[in-house]
């Protein structure tokens, strides 16, 4: 028989183990928002592209307007997907060269 006490405490079998928390090491996953160094310019560029959106939109309405105006049958717009919701797909009127 073994002398002196025992350096560890006994488990039962079967008895629920406590989980250790992994941190992970090494870089965190997904990607990084880095600050832009020229916030004007890139308020500047926002401020474009809603005015290309804007003046895009309108240019559609006026011209959905004419061609109704001019067939004798109602005209119906119909919208296809948007290209964010599906990257993989090409655009009609874009060249993949």
């Amino acid at each position: 028989m073994a002398q002196g006490s025992q350096k560890f405490k006994a488990q039962r079998p079967g008895a629920p183990k406590k989980q250790h928390q992994n941190k992970n090491k090494g870089p965190k996953k997904g990607g990084r928002i880095i600050a832009p160094k020229k916030a004007q310019v890139v308020q500047q560029q926002k401020l474009k592209k809603g005015l290309e959106v804007a003046i895009r939109n309108k240019i559609e309405q006026e011209v959905t307007l004419k061609a109704s105006s001019k067939l004798h049958k109602s005209l119906s717009v119909v919208k296809g997907p948007e290209g964010k919701g599906n990257p993989g797909a090409s655009r009609p009127g874009t060249s993949s060269k």
